[in-house]
């Protein structure tokens, strides 16, 4: 069964994070992810990026995968 934590290892191995939450059931899962590398990205290159670091995970392992990307300005920000 496919484990949040495996997800996230999975995601920080690809993608510099500075923040990482993942949650789920072992279907379904919800991410936020706050990451410099998403700067000057639209929200659809961030998601983008994380499927690509998950690669044939998404299409062989992971039923969903929910996700709300940041950079870390904005996660600053949202975090007030």
């Amino acid at each position: 069964m496919v484990t949040p934590d495996s997800i996230k290892q999975s995601i920080i191995a690809g993608l510099s994070c500075e923040f990482i939450d993942l949650r789920g059931d072992g279907h379904h899962f919800e991410a936020i992810i706050v990451s410099p590398a998403f700067e000057g990205k639209s929200r659809i290159q961030q998601h983008q990026l994380v499927y690509q670091t998950l690669g044939d995970r998404m299409r062989e392992e992971i039923h969903a995968l929910s996700m709300k990307t940041f950079t870390p300005a904005q996660w600053a920000e949202k975090q007030g």
